[in-house]
């Protein structure tokens, strides 16, 4: 079986991706990349080796769920972009952590000095 789990009623196929697949996601919300930027990307964020027979096998079924593109740059490389069905899975992923987290005004302060130091990294 894949790394996402079947849906169950009208939950969103969003919900059911592995954090694996929403990290992918998520990496794909700043810009298109290839294949290796993304294996690069989440390297630095675990750490650690992120295996090839992984990483690509888990990109397909994102495009066959429709949350990611892939096209061609050239004849070796593909690109992935998000789709706008991807791009709403990242924000239900941000709402859902955000309505969580955010439990009273300190804590939403401290949401916004975040969004503030994304923005200022820019």
């Amino acid at each position: 079986m894949s790394e996402a789990q079947s849906i169950t009623g009208e939950q969103s196929i969003a919900r059911e991706l592995t954090a694996f697949q929403t990290n992918i996601l998520v990496i794909l919300a700043k810009e298109p990349m290839y294949g290796l930027a993304i294996k690069r990307e989440l390297e630095d964020y675990y750490g650690t080796e992120v295996n090839h027979g992984r990483l690509y096998p888990n990109l397909d079924e994102l495009v066959d769920l429709g949350l990611v593109e892939k096209s061609e740059l050239d004849k070796r490389t593909n690109q992935y972009s998000l789709t706008d069905d991807g791009y709403e899975a990242v924000l239900d992923g941000v709402r859902w952590t955000l309505s969580k987290v955010v439990t009273d005004e300190d804590r939403a302060d401290e949401i916004r000095e975040i969004v503030d130091e994304s923005q200022s990294d820019d």
